[in-house]
């Protein structure tokens, strides 16, 4: 994987979305050299027409990760493939609409814009047959030798053998000859030269897979494997990376402490992260308020009570803040306290199931963004009696208040909806991630897949 500020991106995405952008350039200079000679006009210098190609590309490659192009399925399934390049498609023409209707003159002819669409689907579906069949092998999958045999040794194992892995283990060393779980280790015992068995089997990685590493580091085999210029990984980031989540199974406070995360760098980004959510909040409320209003309305009619839901939740630091919504529930919901929302949840109102279902009752909480409680990405708030019991039952959960809670989050696009502790601790998992990682390209990626997600609802509740 590549790190790319501070957030891992598969090789195979990243050959595949540089292909595609390429691509996306050439069709737009194609479709404005084929319209051009139709009319017998002259075709300009690339350099005087530089700026809409680029724009071009841009727009509709950012649609294409909105809607999930590059996820896992899409690079898995022509079929799945096809259909997301036709909606990125139609939600570009829309962006671009928009854009030469802000700068008449400096864009494109609606024709061009025709013909560089047809021809870029094209190329990037015959971009998918050619070189899906290379990225469907181990062509850039790494080589990853494991030291350990045991518990951990067998979640590695399990973890490659899924589909759209981006590793494959080419081998496991028992390095204390106990507690094997996987059959096919060697045992340090049988290797002579560690340095030189890596070298003769590829690797291009090693992870540090120990069930107990208290007085049983192979400090002296790491060192001339690093020596060796082969990577070395610990299994705790080795797994964040791989996945997306903080693991924690096998979190401890010194990982927390001395791994990667949690800069200092952040206070410039958070004045950024602060002045996009006033611009974008103010300019979402004056473009929503309409549809804010006609569905209180709807909400009143339909059901007894008042057409906003207010709630107090934790914020940021621990701190509490009163958080407003379109209300989707019946007024006595929460007479006995507050539940977890379940599957075909009889409390919610006739409106109500469809207002979560396509995120409407979502809207008001832009003013609390305005307010500065939250922002457009974070963790999501949770009630202060969920809190309470999820910090008893969860370890690090207080953890994940050291940024402020958002909309939308990385937890909110990687995991359906979860209605349970254990739900709530697949979802920790993901915060943590956010909290340790979290830079405006995390956001910006995030805000582009919320698009996929209210496209295609994913157990919202």
């Amino acid at each position: 994987m590549v790190r790319l500020f501070k957030h891992y991106i598969p090789h195979a995405v990243l050959f595949l979305g540089a292909l595609d952008f390429v691509l996306l350039i050439v069709s737009a200079d194609l479709a404005w050299s084929i319209r051009t000679s139709q009319i017998g006009t002259d075709t300009g210098r690339l350099t005087e027409r530089a700026l809409p190609l680029l724009g071009f590309a841009t727009t509709t490659l950012a649609a294409m990760i909105a809607v999930g192009v590059y996820g896992p399925e899409a690079l898995r399934s022509m079929r799945f493939a096809c259909a997301r390049l036709l909606v990125a498609s139609s939600l570009a023409i829309l962006a671009l609409a928009v854009l030469d209707f802000l700068l008449p003159g400096h864009t494109y002819w609606r024709s061009i814009l025709l013909y560089a669409m047809v021809l870029a689907n094209g190329l990037m579906v015959l971009n998918r047959v050619i070189v899906g069949s290379i990225l469907g092998t181990s062509a850039f999958r790494r080589r990853i030798l494991v030291l350990g045999a045991g518990m951990r040794a067998q979640r590695l194992k399990d973890l490659s053998c899924k589909e759209g892995s981006g590793f494959k283990i080419v081998g496991f060393v028992n390095m204390t000859g106990a507690g094997q779980e996987v059959a096919e280790a060697v045992q340090r015992s049988e290797i002579s030269d560690l340095s030189g068995y890596v070298a003769g089997l590829g690797a291009t990685e090693v992870v540090l897979a120990l069930e107990e590493r208290r007085n049983a580091l192979p400090l002296k085999d790491l060192l001339r494997v690093k020596t060796a210029g082969v990577y070395v990984n610990e299994f705790s980031s080795f797994l964040e990376r791989e996945t997306g989540r903080v693991d924690l199974d096998t979190l401890n406070p010194s990982w927390l402490i001395f791994s990667d995360g949690f800069s200092s760098g952040r206070a410039i980004s958070s004045v950024a992260k602060r002045a996009f959510d006033i611009l974008a909040s103010g300019l979402l409320l004056l473009l929503a308020f309409p549809v804010i209003a006609l569905f209180a309305i709807i909400v009143k009619l339909d059901s007894k009570g008042p057409a906003f839901f207010r709630q107090k939740r934790i914020g940021l630091y621990g701190e509490t803040f009163e958080l407003i919504k379109l209300r989707s529930m019946r007024t006595d919901a929460e007479k006995d306290g507050s539940k977890w929302a379940q599957e075909n949840d009889p409390r919610i109102t006739r409106v109500g199931a469809f207002i979560r279902k396509v995120r409407i009752d979502e809207l008001p909480q832009v003013w609390t963004v305005l307010l500065g409680h939250m922002s457009f990405v974070g963790p999501r708030p949770e009630v202060p009696t969920f809190v309470d019991d999820l910090e008893d039952k969860l370890p690090y959960y207080a953890e994940r208040h050291m940024v402020k809670p958002g909309i939308t989050g990385w937890a909110q696009i990687n995991y359906p909806y979860g209605a349970s502790i254990e739900d709530s601790r697949h979802k920790l998992e993901f915060d943590l991630y956010y909290a340790k990682n979290y830079t405006p390209f995390l956001d910006l990626l995030i805000m582009l897949q919320t698009l996929r997600v209210v496209l295609w609802p994913e157990g919202a509740r």
